[in-house]
């Protein structure tokens, strides 16, 4: 027989060491085997990933199920796909050709030049990923600008599709993971800047494939939401599989579903499958085992001689199994190379690609296997006048019944048992091969699908040959997403339980079970105190997720919801994203929002600034007036500082903290509406600064409220169209300014005259010895001297005279007094009423003293003693507010004044004495 097997293509035992070395030195990538990550522990850094085109495998076009019904004839594949939705492949699509009659390496591997990658982009993109190494973490700063996008993105699409903006996200994940793809190359492996840059893009990865899933999992779900009504008449009993199974796709939501989630995995999967043509040098084109048949051809020569090791004697296909022999040992590895590798196309759903592999290699027949899953269909049955060809297998019960017991024969390899598996909905022999999360629950929604076809099918009574010798216990699994995840918890792969845990993974989970409520409790677990602060994009990503569900209306938890957004919040004011807060701020409630917002503004210090903060506030719906009236009420009631009683000591020194309060005002000031309430905030911090003798921080808050202010107020209200007087607390706080400047210009006054009354000028002295020149000088001297005392005179009389009218205006105030409403209509304030009535007792006292100080002091003694007539006036009642120490004090200065009055021979009152 092995005279008859003749090889187009016979290697040299040499050429074919040569090549196996040279293909060992290429990079290929297949899923780790549990002996290879047994003891490895499990790490957010994924491999090298394949780049994507732009547009995602699963950004489905809708098409109405109500108007064409789904071609189903690629359901039970690997590579089949929700029939709600059309798929189009993406970077392997042009692998269509005819790989049998074609260059297929040169078809897949194009040269740069026509690949597109040598341009200006690419040059960019190299000179990026330089400068971002640079940086201490080059992953955080690569991504940095993905806060703003997320926020373009959704301002863009927030009238339009939600699915499109949804999309959009994606879209941004897959631009920032290829850019960190190419930084993590350049990276020193080992370095902290790799394994940071390592997780920030498994991070986004995760992040851009769960954007995916949401997208094909909401689209059909509020796509059955809408079609609820709509009723999908039962398959008739001479209906084929495929028509049977499209009307159960169409009806049943949880076998499409779990369709989706099964594409979704695979579209990871193939984005994962590294490059293509690096993983094709199986063996020879059209011949396999070929080293098995050079082997067995030389036997055959008379010139052999020696040991021979036993191999098959045959080269069928099952001869392996068959004769119990091995083949050569270049084939051996060849096989289960191949078959590893034809798992990860199946994995990936490339059952396609597979089948064309194999013919290449020379394997027809595996191509063959591969291909009985189809569905049978002949529409010759329903007439026509054209006869039709038959679609599908009409063995198929007899080929899955074969798959079955591939995949349980332990003689077979675990790849090529895993192969029928997952062809079969063998879940027990599919399990040993995936080791991942995402590999494990692909093979169990993989069998789900397959187990409820089967049901619906058996249940049909259409089906041609009944599946008797599968085990009952996978035609009457009764499989639901819950129990999906149930079995996935309790494995005992350690590498799946850790990855379980993984925040995305537990999101994923979650979003396909549809339990929005228990992804929100997930949630609150993950902010709760205590646990480790999370990464600021998982963060976005929560924040989006949120407002994506409330964009589908759908209910979330509000106190998560609002928990999710502070925290975000907080990480957008740490990386100084001062544009996107006011937006996110905005989707709190309003009270809340308020406050966080004013919380943020408290911090930022510069004018322009600060107006642009109000406008993006203004923008975002915030009541605005609110906002500054409380970042000014925040910062000014801070300080719990008691009035303290003013003596005749200096003024107490302004304070860092004392400055923000002065600084405080000019949020008010923006605004022309807003200075009523400009007026009022100013008056409570100069309340607070009089009351602790800062005179000089109070001058400063009054210089900052404009001088129109009044007349604006005055505008303002009659802009509203009001006839009646102004609102009393309005028309309290314009008396209350008028009475703190009123008191400023009385100190400042005071101040002035203090120091001009305290720097006389000198007298010139002459010496005893003085010589005639210097005498002459002298007189000289002498006589700018006079001239200089005559002008402190005249200007220290005009001083005395305006400090006395300016401190007369205090104490005599108009209307009720100084530091007294006018209107008692307003609203209650009780920390003002006290306030104001501690100034009256604080300061009042003060400006009489002071009065009589400069009286006495320019021997004004008669006056001095008309305060005795202003105090005790029952019109002012300033002497309510003398404490009893201090009317002693205020009668032993009048007393002093009588006494120097009639030294000068006038009475005690400063009248002359009659004789």
């Amino acid at each position: 027989m092995c005279d008859e097997l003749l090889s187009p293509v016979v290697r040299d035992t040499e050429v074919t060491r040569a090549a196996r070395r040279r293909s060992t030195n290429k990079k290929v990538f297949f899923p780790s085997s549990p002996c290879e990550v047994s003891g490895a522990s499990t790490t957010p850094a994924r491999p090298q990933l394949l780049n994507r085109t732009p547009g995602s495998l699963l950004k489905h076009s809708f098409t109405p199920l109500i108007k064409r019904h789904p071609d189903v004839s690629a359901i039970l594949s690997t590579g089949g796909k929700s029939p709600r939705y059309s798929q189009t492949p993406a970077r392997l699509g042009n692998l269509s050709t005819n790989l049998d009659d074609s260059d297929w390496t040169n078809t897949l591997y194009l040269s740069p030049q026509q690949s597109g990658l040598v341009d200006s982009s690419f040059t960019e993109d190299v000179t990026m990923s330089a400068v971002m190494l640079k940086e201490d973490d080059p992953g955080e700063a690569a991504s940095f600008s993905m806060f703003p996008e997320f926020l373009q993105s959704y301002l863009r699409h927030s009238s339009s599709a939600i699915f499109d903006l949804i999309e959009e996200y994606e879209t941004i994940c897959e631009e920032q993971v290829g850019m960190l793809k190419k930084i993590v190359t350049r990276a020193t492996p080992g370095q902290q800047k790799f394994s940071q840059t390592a997780s920030m893009l498994w991070l986004l990865q995760q992040e851009m494939v769960t954007w995916r899933l949401l997208t094909s999992l909401y689209r059909d779900r509020i796509q059955s939401a809408l079609e609820d009504d709509v009723m999908i008449d039962a398959a008739a009993p001479s209906e084929s599989e495929k028509v049977i199974v499209e009307n159960l796709f169409q009806r049943d939501s949880l076998v499409r579903q779990s369709q989706i989630v099964v594409d979704w995995l695979e579209t990871i999967a193939k984005d994962e499958i590294g490059d293509f043509s690096d993983n094709i040098e199986f063996y020879a084109k059209s011949v396999y085992w070929e080293n098995t048949l050079h082997t067995l051809k030389q036997r055959r020569t008379p010139s052999h001689a020696g040991f021979s090791r036993p191999l098959v004697t045959e080269l069928d296909p099952d001869a392996p199994v068959r004769q119990k022999l091995p083949l050569a040992d270049l084939d051996r590895e060849d096989d289960i190379r191949m078959l590893k590798y034809l798992f990860t196309l199946i994995r990936a759903g490339m059952t396609e690609e597979a089948q064309r592999l194999c013919k290449r290699c020379g394997q027809a027949w595996r191509a063959a296997t591969l291909e009985g899953w189809k569905l049978y269909h002949d529409p010759n049955i329903s007439g026509g006048v054209e006869l039709q060809p038959v679609e599908g297998n009409p063995h198929r019960c007899v080929w899955k019944t074969c798959c079955w017991r591939m995949a349980e024969d332990e003689q077979f390899n675990r790849y090529e048992r895993a192969i029928y598996a997952a062809l079969s909905g063998n879940l027990k022999q599919l399990l040993p091969v995936c080791d991942s999360w995402e590999d494990t629950v692909w093979a169990y929604f993989r069998v789900l699908v397959d187990t409820l076809v089967e049901q619906e099918i058996c249940s049909s009574g259409t089906a041609l040959h009944q599946l008797e010798e599968l085990p009952r216990e996978y035609l009457e699994a009764n499989w639901t997403l819950e129990r999906v995840f149930e079995e996935l918890q309790a494995t005992e792969k350690k590498r799946v339980l850790e990855e379980t845990k993984e925040h995305y993974h537990v999101i994923q989970k979650f979003v396909i079970l549809g339990d929005l409520d228990g992804l929100m409790e997930e949630f609150s677990d993950w902010l709760s105190h205590g646990k480790p602060a999370l990464p600021s994009h998982l963060l976005r990503f929560m924040t989006h997720l949120i407002l994506f569900f409330r964009s589908l209306g759908m209910q979330t938890k509000e106190e998560v919801s609002v928990d999710v957004l502070k925290i975000y919040i907080q990480v957008l004011v740490s990386k100084k994203h001062t544009d996107l807060i006011a937006f996110y701020v905005s989707h709190l409630p309003a009270d809340m929002a308020i406050a966080q917002y004013s919380e943020f503004l408290e911090c930022v210090t510069e004018t322009d600034q600060r107006k642009h903060c109000l406008e993006l506030a203004k923008e975002a719906g915030l009541d605005v007036a609110a906002v500054t009236k409380t970042v000014v009420e925040n910062i000014r009631k801070r300080d719990a500082d008691d009035f303290s009683h003013h003596d005749l000591a200096l003024d107490s020194g302004t304070s860092e903290e004392d400055l923000r309060k002065i600084d405080v005002i000019d949020w008010l000031v923006f605004d022309p509406s807003q200075r009523a309430e400009a007026l009022k905030q100013s008056n409570a911090i100069m309340r607070k600064f009089l009351g602790s003798k800062k005179h000089e921080a109070a001058k400063e808050v009054f210089a900052k409220i404009p001088e129109d202010s009044m007349r604006e107020i005055y505008k303002q209200w009659e802009a509203q169209g009001m006839d009646i007087p102004l609102p009393a607390e309005d028309q309290n706080a314009i008396r209350e300014h008028l009475c703190i400047r009123a008191y400023l210009e009385a100190h400042e006054a005071f101040n002035e005259w203090f120091k001009h009354m305290n720097s006389p000028p000198q007298k010139p002295t002459l010496s005893s010895q003085a010589k005639f020149t210097e005498t002459v000088a002298h007189e000289m001297k002498e006589k700018e001297y006079e001239l200089d005392c005559r002008n402190w005179k005249g200007r220290l009389e005009a001083l005395t005279d305006d400090v006395r009218d300016r401190i007369y205006n205090v104490l005599l105030f108009v209307d009720g007094g100084w530091m007294v409403d006018v209107r008692e209509d307003a609203e209650a304030d009780p920390e003002r009423s006290h306030q104001m009535t501690l100034l009256r007792r604080l300061c009042l006292p003060m400006m009489a003293f002071l009065l009589h100080s400069v009286l006495h002091s320019t021997e004004q003694h008669q006056e001095c003693l008309r305060l005795a007539d202003i105090v005790s006036s029952e019109q002012q009642k300033l002497y309510q507010v003398f404490s009893k120490e201090e009317l002693r004090k205020f009668l032993r200065k009048l007393r002093e004044s009588s006494l120097l009055l009639l030294d000068k021979d006038l009475d005690p009152l400063g009248y002359e004495i009659q004789s």
